[in-house]
C-alpha cells in the first residue's frame, strides 16, 4: 500500500476527537482514514499530538453523536 494509492481514493473512516463542553461531549475531526485489506491507514490533519485516544467513525455513520457515552 503506497501512500499515494491511499489519497486517490475517498476516505472511508472520519477520525475524531471527543471532547467535553460543560456536561455534553462533543466530536472533533482530527483526521481521515481509508479502509485497506490489511486494517485502516491514518491520516490527521496538520500535527496532531492525541492525549487519550481517539474514534474512527465510518463516513456511512452519523457523526454528530453528542451525549453520554
Amino acid at each position: 500500500m503506497s501512500n499515494q494509492n491511499a489519497q486517490n481514493t475517498k476516505p472511508t473512516h472520519n477520525i475524531c476527537k471527543k471532547t467535553w463542553n460543560g456536561k455534553r461531549s462533543e466530536f472533533d475531526q482530527i483526521g481521515v482514514a481509508w479502509e485497506k485489506e490489511n486494517g485502516l491507514y491514518i491520516k490527521l490533519y496538520g500535527t496532531q499530538i492525541v492525549d487519550g485516544g481517539f474514534y474512527a467513525f465510518r463516513n456511512d455513520q452519523q457523526q454528530s453523536q453528542e451525549g453520554g457515552q
